[in-house]
């Protein structure tokens, strides 16, 4: 019964994730981006890291559905696609220096000043574009849905993948979980800046989480246009994901039932963490 639900186990496809996160394309970006946003926020690390990974699941989605056409346009524009997002992490450097949030609406009973979830959520889709256009990722997530017998299969799947990938920054979510706001030098006060008439209050926690996104977004920008970061100076790490899946599908992929419990257990856990938020 297992293979006509899905060709490749959920277990599979959510280490396979795991193992894609770190994907030297994948991780250059994603993870300076969420670490800046750690100490950028202090005060709701749950909160952003499932805004941050919901950012990242709404780009990667598509992909598990197999719309060719957005997947051949990120390999397609490969290069720029990093270049811009380079740019975004040099713009949250200054943005984040300043203190500046983006505004949000207003909703009855909230301040929205409180958690900067515009951008939370934008810097999680620009990892989600910078990731689905590395080649290891994308390809990743498209052999093991393209193997899918059915289209409840490959959403499945792929959403085990996505979560497989977005599971290690929730684990550091739960680590930081009300250790940030508990360090004072973090809420320090270091300078005063005027800017036309306006006073930016310079934080250390914004301080950190500024030099993250310049050196991050430097660091893109220069290998990048080196070409260090091409599609095909990863291959190596696109088979390790590959094998990796199939290594874990050939213990794992005949137990349905483990499988499922496996995905129940995933789950859960997410609303566990929803709840704690």
């Amino acid at each position: 019964m297992e293979p006509i639900l899905f060709q490749t186990s959920l277990i599979a496809a959510f280490v396979a994730g795991m193992v894609a996160l770190f994907a030297p394309c994948c991780i250059t970006f994603l993870l300076p981006a969420y670490l800046a946003n750690v100490f950028k926020e202090k005060e709701k690390v749950l909160l952003m890291t499932l805004v941050f990974g919901a950012g990242i699941f709404i780009v990667l989605l598509p992909a598990v559905l197999g719309i060719s056409a957005l997947s051949q346009a990120l390999f397609k524009y490969h290069d720029p696609i990093y270049i811009v997002g380079a740019l975004v992490m040099l713009s949250a450097a200054v943005v984040t220096l300043l203190g500046i949030k983006l505004p949000m609406p207003k909703l009855p009973g909230t301040n929205p000043q409180k958690t900067d979830v515009l951008s939370i959520f934008t810097l999680g889709v620009v990892s989600g574009i910078t990731s689905a256009c590395c080649a290891p990722v994308l390809i990743g997530i498209l052999t093991l849905t393209f193997l899918s017998p059915n289209y409840f299969g490959a959403l499945t799947i792929g959403s085990m993948y996505v979560l497989g990938m977005v599971t290690p920054l929730l684990l550091i979510s739960i680590f930081l979980a009300g250790k940030m706001p508990a360090v004072a030098l973090l809420r320090k006060n270091l300078a005063t800046i005027n800017i036309l008439g306006k006073q930016f209050h310079i934080l250390t926690s914004n301080l950190i989480a500024s030099f993250i996104f310049f050196v991050t977004g430097w660091l893109i920008l220069a290998l990048t246009l080196s070409g260090r970061l091409k599609m095909s100076s990863v291959e190596g790490f696109t088979k390790m994901i590959q094998n990796t899946g199939s290594f874990v599908n050939g213990y794992v992929g005949g137990n349905l039932t483990l499988n499922v419990v496996f995905a129940l257990g995933v789950i859960g856990f997410i609303y566990w963490l929803s709840k704690k938020v």
